[in-house]
């Protein structure tokens, strides 16, 4: 691995010399090649350069301890190089985790599909609470949230809501939040105090992109009608409302929340897209709609991924044995400890199988 990372090394270096070369400067398409390039491997060999510093000090004092004779010096020396030692497995790490095969979706936007499953108007609340928990994260990540479709409940919950998030990096955060998500709280209209427990799925699918799925417009179905709100009632006097649906695969999206028809056409091909490219990838992995199936699972309380106990303000992650007692900051979107441990724990595995 080290003598490879000696060449990329020489590669970067050829790289930054390219760039501060004035014939370069001047032509920009060149020099955006060479910077993204070089952006790519800057990573790596900040790492690699950190653990050669660290060799060069372990040999350093390798010497120290073949010639020394004082025992205090000695001692110290010992403690340092017991220290160097495990700073070099840490690094050694760190460089395998940034040379494990990346996931070319990673840098994607994403599509996230939240929708109630057991438990009636509890789980209409919770999914709401889900949807503001990952609204606000995505603020906090200085990402841009967008509602492409919402069906909500008289008591202001949704029975399904789905949502465009655009940044940068988006899906290498979010992608492991897919999966059946659980509360046990009392709900409010629950007068003899017992604890309820229901269900919401969350689907998190990358955004794909025009090049990635080819849309022939004679193999779509488009219906307009009017748009209608809880409980049934209309909301618009206007046909804005659209319904496409994909005739060879049976996907079928609704969009119903922009007044023009132009708009809701829009928001539902990009949900269409993004359901189409998961379809795609999936078969590509020999297991139709593997990924949104397993994400969302049947909708009830058993195949769960995290629980949300609001007694014990508490929140499980199952896949990992992780538990906080910060709830109440994780639904207000703190969720970095939960997001970099799924993150470190599948990178951990991902280590394992090289």
């Amino acid at each position: 691995m080290f003598s490879k990372l000696e060449k990329v090394e020489q590669r970067y270096n050829y790289l930054n010399e390219k760039m501060s070369d004035p014939q370069v400067i001047a032509n920009q398409p060149e020099f955006q090649k060479y910077a993204r390039e070089q952006s790519d491997l800057a990573p790596v060999i900040s790492e690699f350069r950190l653990y050669k510093k660290n060799q060069h000090e372990l040999e350093n004092n390798q010497k120290i301890l073949d010639e020394e004779t004082d025992e205090e010096i000695l001692v110290m020396v010992h403690e340092e190089i017991l220290e160097l030692k495990k700073q070099a497995v840490r690094l050694e790490n760190k460089i395998k985790v940034i040379l494990l095969p990346k996931d070319s979706r990673d840098e994607r936007s994403v599509i996230m599909e939240i929708r109630a499953g057991t438990g009636g108007e509890e789980a209409s609340l919770f999914a709401l609470d889900l949807f503001r928990m990952y609204t606000r994260y995505a603020e906090i990540k200085k990402w841009k949230p967008e509602i492409l479709s919402q069906s909500e409940t008289a008591k202001g919950g949704f029975k399904e809501v789905i949502l465009n998030i655009q940044g940068k990096g988006v899906y290498s955060k979010l992608k492991y939040e897919g999966g059946t998500h659980r509360v046990q709280r009392v709900p409010e209209t629950e007068t003899q105090g017992r604890v309820h427990t229901s269900a919401v799925t969350v689907a998190i699918m990358p955004q794909a992109e025009d090049v990635d799925v080819k849309i022939n417009p004679s193999d779509l179905k488009i219906d307009v009608f009017r748009s209608s709100g809880p409980g049934g009632q209309s909301v618009n006097t206007t046909d804005s409302a659209v319904r496409i649906t994909h005739v060879p695969s049976g996907l079928t999206v609704s969009c119903q929340d922009e007044k023009s028809q132009h708009k809701n056409k829009d928001k539902g091909m990009r949900v269409l897209r993004a359901r189409l490219y998961d379809l795609e990838q999936s078969k590509q992995h020999e297991e139709l709609d593997r990924e949104r199936k397993q994400q969302v699972g049947s909708g009830d309380r058993s195949g769960r991924i995290r629980t949300y106990n609001f007694s014990q303000e508490r929140v499980t992650d199952h896949r990992i044995g992780l538990t906080s007692h910060k709830l109440t900051l994780i639904l207000q979107g703190e969720l970095n400890e939960v997001i970099d441990a799924l993150i470190v724990h599948y990178q951990t595995e991902a280590l394992k199988g090289n």
